[in-house]
């Protein structure tokens, strides 16, 4: 017999909604665990327990996968919905004491990580009790959280124009050509994008926003692009690249500090860099939350300087 309101009440805890929410998110208790600070065992007895109070299985596994079941589904949504309504909470009652305050959740590509960190201390510096997370995925995982809605902003290049998004520009992303130090290509001062991709390449996995951006130049020069190895993150690419194995086209921005120590050599490749932008990115059908419509004005505000402050880290040392 389905229990009351009041009963169920007394026997759910948020604690018990929040790992659902991570394990459901996150695909696995493994993953779950990692994001909660938790042990294994502690999040499958949480599940555990959530499944005997709503008298339903929520998570099965097929073969070594984990699937969420039709009552899961259900479940799913409504704890989104009841999450919303606790951050919309949260800021409500910091309103009331003239603050703006709660949770700025994003997803940033992997390429903007860099770029993430030192744009959020210039907006806390001026809403100080915020309190910000970001996840780092590749483009397509940001554009699956940007159609299940899970995050107040995407933070990404490329953004397709198929899609009902909102985007706004906000930085010059260059993708430039790197080879090992010493490498024969360094000392050229001019060479082709057919020479170039003679070398063994070292390149991102499919989904890729930077792979993306190197598949499309060369498409539209009619040349073909094959990779000698693939590897998933560009921190990957960049100490392969350090060691010899090959070349690679990284965002610049993250290999500043290699740059200057003369551990990569651009390459003077035609036509480089690629220049791309980041941009803050929702679904256009998304009503943007105070927190974030305040970090959407602050960066739309100061366009002229983050591209300042950006271009000082670029420079080289006096």
């Amino acid at each position: 017999m389905p229990l009351s309101v009041q009963k169920l009440v007394s026997r759910l805890t948020l604690r018990q909604l929040q790992v659902f929410k991570a394990v459901y998110e996150q695909g696995g208790y493994g993953k779950a665990a990692a994001l909660l600070g938790l042990t294994q065992p502690a999040v499958s007895a949480q599940i555990r327990q959530l499944e005997q109070a709503l008298d339903h299985t929520l998570f099965e596994y097929v073969g070594r996968k984990l699937y969420c079941t039709p009552a899961g589904e259900v479940v799913a949504t409504n704890i989104a919905a009841m999450f919303a309504q606790l951050k919309d909470m949260q800021s409500d009652l910091h309103a009331l004491k003239g603050q703006l305050a709660g949770d700025l959740c994003i997803a940033a590509v992997s390429t903007a990580q860099y770029v993430v960190p030192h744009l959020l201390q210039l907006f806390l510096q001026q809403f100080p009790a915020i309190q910000a997370r970001i996840d780092v995925v590749n483009r397509q995982q940001a554009l699956e959280r940007l159609a299940d809605n899970r995050d107040d902003l995407v933070i990404m290049g490329l953004v397709p124009t198929e899609r009902p998004l909102t985007s706004l520009p906000f930085l010059d992303n260059q993708l430039v050509a790197v080879a090992p130090a010493q490498h024969k290509l360094a000392a050229a001062t001019s060479v082709s994008l057919e020479q170039f991709l003679h070398y063994p390449l070292l390149l991102r996995e499919p989904g890729s926003g930077t792979r993306l951006a190197l598949e499309q130049h060369c498409q539209q020069r009619r040349v073909t692009l094959q990779a000698v190895m693939e590897l998933g993150s560009n921190d990957a690419v960049k100490h392969a690249v350090m060691a010899g194995m090959g070349v690679a086209v990284l965002p610049k921005m993250g290999i500043l500090a290699e740059l200057r120590l003369g551990l990569l050599q651009e390459v003077a490749v035609a036509d480089f860099p690629l220049r791309r932008s980041w941009c803050l990115v929702y679904p256009k059908a998304k009503q943007p939350s105070p927190i974030s419509r305040a970090f959407i004005d602050f960066v739309q505000s100061q366009l002229a300087s983050i591209d300042r402050y950006f271009a000082t880290l670029e420079a080289p040392p006096a």
